[in-house]
């Protein structure tokens, strides 16, 4: 049963707004907030003008923020519109959870407690003695929130994780189309960041199908091409293991893919695994002869490293016995 928040929400107006606004599912509100205790000091507990980068806070309608209330009472204001809120304690029981992640980004990381579970909380708390004591002792507070702007689902770029499953799957070629212009500009970082995110749409789909009919293996063919559109971004950004790692994904399901073979061999010289470099190299050579200069050039390459390296290892034995 949804709670009546007419009667656990009071609010009044501190400065009228300019401008009403329309509220839908996917509307970004910014906003700043203050959170007071509900004594006669009105302790502070948080300013949002007082901690972390000091700029307004984004929340999405209709993405079930942890801390609801907070949806609930900027759909009641106008734009650029200041209200206090008194809600009942029953509506922020997330709330120090909330506030520890806000104070946690002004904290070095390794003062921060990344995870929590409810023995962890009734041993040790949140971090903060303020906060403990609001979960231990619930109490209504009063926000004070200045509504900065508000704009629609169709003004705004959306994150990957607003976008509804057709918009997603949409974004894929997108993603692969701006990783290939920015490969061609030798931004590299920002290539590989694209194919990336595309590669992590397609995953997200596939665990969805079944392994091996007919939907996963047309998602897959498309993951394997961008795969090793990224595996040949990380090979220049000498990654070596990470070029393993995602030819080697791909050679899972095609196990006789020149491309992921020529680029794991390459790699696999980088991260000095001298045998399986000659293995994937000299397999490159059998299927695809096309291929045969460039392949002799890595494999030269290559015994001149192993040469190199046995004197080198020679020269370390002789050394022991001076």
């Amino acid at each position: 049963m949804a709670p009546d928040y007419n009667y656990l929400i009071t609010k009044t107006v501190l400065h009228p707004g300019s401008k009403q606004a329309t509220f839908k599912d996917g509307t970004k509100c910014f906003f700043h907030f203050k959170t007071c205790k509900n004594d006669p000091e009105k302790t502070v507990l948080d300013d949002s003008r007082k901690m972390g980068k000091r700029n307004p806070l984004e929340l999405i309608i209709g993405k079930k923020f942890k801390l609801e209330v907070w949806e609930v009472i900027l759909q009641k204001m106008a734009i650029r519109e200041v209200a206090e809120f008194l809600v009942d304690k029953s509506l922020v029981l997330q709330y120090p959870f909330i506030s520890k992640t806000l104070r946690d980004i002004d904290r070095p990381p390794e003062q921060r407690k990344s995870h929590f579970c409810s023995m962890t909380i009734q041993t040790e708390g949140v971090g903060y003695d303020d906060l403990n004591e609001l979960i231990k002792k619930p109490q209504d507070l009063i926000f004070t929130i200045d509504l900065v702007d508000v704009q629609q689902p169709d003004s705004y770029n959306k994150e990957i994780w607003q976008m509804s499953e057709d918009e997603r799957i949409k974004l894929v070629p997108e993603l692969k189309e701006k990783g290939n212009d920015a490969y061609k500009k030798k931004n590299f970082g920002i290539a590989a960041e694209m194919y990336s995110q595309a590669i992590g749409i397609l995953e997200q789909f596939m665990l969805k199908e079944k392994p091996y009919d007919t939907e996963w293996n047309e998602l897959n063919l498309q993951k394997n091409i961008i795969l090793l559109n990224f595996a040949q971004c990380k090979l220049i950004q000498e990654d070596f293991y990470a070029v393993i790692e995602h030819c080697t994904t791909v050679l899972k399901t095609d196990p006789n893919n020149v491309k992921a073979l020529f680029r794991r061999g390459k790699a696999h010289i980088g991260a000095w695994n001298p045998k399986d470099a000659q293995d994937d190299l000299n397999k490159v050579l059998e299927l695809d002869q096309s291929l045969s200069n460039a392949v002799k050039k890595e494999l030269q390459c290559l015994e001149d490293m192993i040469k190199v390296k046995n004197i080198q290892d020679m020269n370390k034995l002789k050394n022991l016995f001076i």
